[in-house]
């Protein structure tokens, strides 16, 4: 049965509000004594094992394809999903988890100017207005005229993991069509959970775990049940509706569509954590996302038929998969 548009921006909503739970349900994680590795550790890893079997089921009479993209997989695991989450835990552990992803998302007004750089092509008004916006956005975030001072290491780590996002959209646009998109999510998770492991072993980014229980929400639970959610929803489910999603909608709608995972993110964490940014800081990130926007429109009305692109944007077999 073919699931019209509209069921395809509803799954796309879902992918979006499970990403945002990541930060809220790794915070309380950190704060008992985790380390960022040790939790993207066992998050990556987890859904690495939990995709294994879709993955090896949608590898049948496909292994040339997965040789001839090695190399993109491997970086998209290091980069964009490992070194990604690495980053984004760290800032969650310095700052709030709307502020934290709300830096992340500056992302593609970082990929605008690396293509403006690369090609030597300026980029059109509605793009450059997105851009200052967006960038006048962070400084409302920073509130650097407020009495609070953000952790500058937290800012730096917040803005690494943007870069990092920058890396995934642009592996993302070199995926071989006949590569499954399953197979490039747990691929890459694989490939990732090898990082992960390298870099607590070496004690770059070392594992500390500690099992006691976590507060969630004014109540008391089992470590346990912010890992299983991690795992499960926000990693697994949020991955696979993510994919159902680009299928139905097409990669530049669901991709505009994720952008609501920043105000999932920031309801969660007021629902679970009780955290809340400033108002000046709630200003600011809706500056980011309204300059995201904006780039996004521009860069869909120069696509072919771009007058009914935000619509009807063609589903693509491959992807940009969702984020944190």
């Amino acid at each position: 049965m073919t699931l019209r548009p509209a069921a395809g921006l509803w799954i796309a909503l879902v992918s979006a509000a499970t990403f945002g739970v990541s930060g809220p349900f790794a915070k309380p994680l950190l704060e008992i004594g985790w380390s960022p590795g040790a939790a993207v550790g066992l998050r990556i890893g987890g859904a690495a094992l939990v995709l294994l079997v879709p993955v090896l089921l949608a590898l049948r009479g496909r292994w040339s394809t997965v040789r001839g993209n090695a190399l993109t997989v491997a970086i998209y695991g290091a980069t964009a999903i490992a070194l990604c989450q690495l980053f984004y835990f760290n800032a969650v552990q310095r700052m709030s988890v709307g502020v934290s992803l709300l830096l992340e998302y500056l992302a593609p007004v970082l990929l605008v100017g690396f293509l403006w750089l690369t090609s030597r092509r300026a980029p059109r008004l509605l793009t450059i207005v997105g851009s200052v916006t967006a960038i006048l956005g962070l400084l409302l975030v920073l509130d650097l005229a407020g009495d609070t001072r953000l952790d500058p290491v937290g800012v730096l780590f917040g803005l690494a993991a943007a870069v990092c996002l920058v890396v995934f959209f642009l592996m993302s646009a070199r995926v071989d069509e006949s590569l499954p998109p399953i197979v490039m999510a747990g691929g890459g998770m694989l490939v990732a959970s090898a990082v992960i492991l390298v870099l607590g072993l070496t004690n770059i980014m070392p594992f500390r775990f500690v099992f006691t229980d976590v507060q969630l929400a004014g109540r008391t639970y089992s470590w346990f049940v912010p890992v299983a959610v991690l795992v499960l929803v926000a990693t697994v489910a949020a991955y696979v509706t993510g994919i159902l999603a680009a299928r139905r909608l097409g990669s530049k709608v669901a991709s505009f569509v994720a952008l609501t995972e920043v105000m999932f993110a920031v309801l969660a964490a007021w629902l679970i954590l009780g955290e809340l940014p400033a108002v000046v800081q709630l200003m600011g990130g809706l500056l980011i996302v309204a300059g995201v926007i904006c780039v996004r429109l521009d860069e869909l009305r120069s696509a072919p038929g771009h007058e009914d692109a935000v619509v009807l944007d063609q589903p693509h077999p491959v992807e940009p998969l969702p984020r944190v």
